[in-house]
């Protein structure tokens, strides 16, 4: 399989430059230890130590393992630059809070934690969902988005309720919590489902388009992104979990309410304390909402 890397123009060099400044006392805690050194003869050990230290917390340049395309969380514009919601808080939260580079490391969702896990980058952001059977493997950030699980169909169909759904052929993306929920559903309705698994969600959408699949069951954002751009599909419509909780609902059937956060190695607790530290950074001086306001309505 073709993997490509994509890195940000001049990162490199930038965050190189910002890096350097960190481990010179840019932070109270690190002029803190420059301190220390000084008091008990500073030499070129030591400051090699303190460099090293700092560098296992954060990396100068953070990989991140990511399914591509994914839109509008993470995908190529058509002059085949990277660009989406994660994306764009990966800059924020890495390049400006961090001050080193990142880049985005092309990796199928159904074996993006085992990937993790095997060292093949440092961190998952990919509009992962947060839950118990993920968090058995890794660590995840605070949550930075909520989802909710949602299905389209073929506007001159014939399903136009949940209980339509019941006996036909749904389209999910294998590892993702849109096929976790198509199973639920089918076991809801006492296996009259058939469940296409694809290994990416673009594969989901042309088969409903074909009609080999007459649903799609997958983030609101994503199935949005689709839905819009065309004028034969439509979200089902319908009350479903959210308008069950004290959230506020949108105007479509919801099967789950979701959170996305960013995965860790289960070993690398003190960066994932530093990303949290920049994710707050970047909501509490208003990047968050600029970002957002950019990809999503409301």
């Amino acid at each position: 399989m073709d993997r490509r890397t994509y890195v940000k123009t001049g990162a490199g060099v930038i965050a190189g430059g910002l890096f350097a400044g960190c481990t010179g006392g840019g932070s109270g805690d690190q002029s803190t230890e420059a301190d220390g050194d000084g008091d008990s003869g500073s030499d070129s050990t030591g400051t090699a130590t303190e460099a090293a230290t700092t560098e296992s917390v954060v990396p100068s340049n953070v990989v991140i393992g990511s399914d591509i395309p994914y839109r509008p969380f993470e995908y190529e514009t058509t002059s085949g630059e990277l660009t989406g919601f994660d994306v764009d808080i990966a800059e924020a939260i890495f390049e400006e809070q961090l001050g080193v580079s990142y880049e985005f490391k092309p990796t199928s969702f159904d074996s993006i934690i085992p990937s993790l896990n095997n060292n093949n980058f440092r961190i998952i952001m990919s509009a992962m969902t947060i839950n118990d059977q993920r968090a058995e493997q890794v660590d995840f950030s605070d949550p930075y988005f909520t989802a909710y699980q949602t299905v389209i169909v073929r506007d001159d169909g014939e399903i136009s309720s949940k209980e339509d759904l019941r006996g036909n052929p749904v389209g999910v993306q294998k590892g993702t919590t849109g096929a976790g929920a198509a199973e639920e559903l089918k076991e809801e309705f006492d296996g009259e489902l058939d469940i296409k698994s694809y290994d990416q969600i673009n594969g989901a959408f042309q088969a409903l388009i074909n009609g080999q699949v007459n649903a799609v069951i997958n983030d609101n954002t994503v199935n949005a992104g689709f839905a819009n751009d065309r004028d034969d599909v439509v979200f089902l419509e319908g009350e479903g979990v959210a308008a069950e909780s004290d959230q506020e609902a949108p105007p479509y059937l919801t099967l789950t309410i979701e959170n996305y956060g960013i995965a860790f190695r289960q070993d690398d607790d003190e960066f994932r304390e530093r990303v949290n530290e920049a994710l707050a950074a970047i909501r509490e001086d208003g990047t968050y909402d600029e970002i957002y306001s950019e990809y999503f309505d409301g």
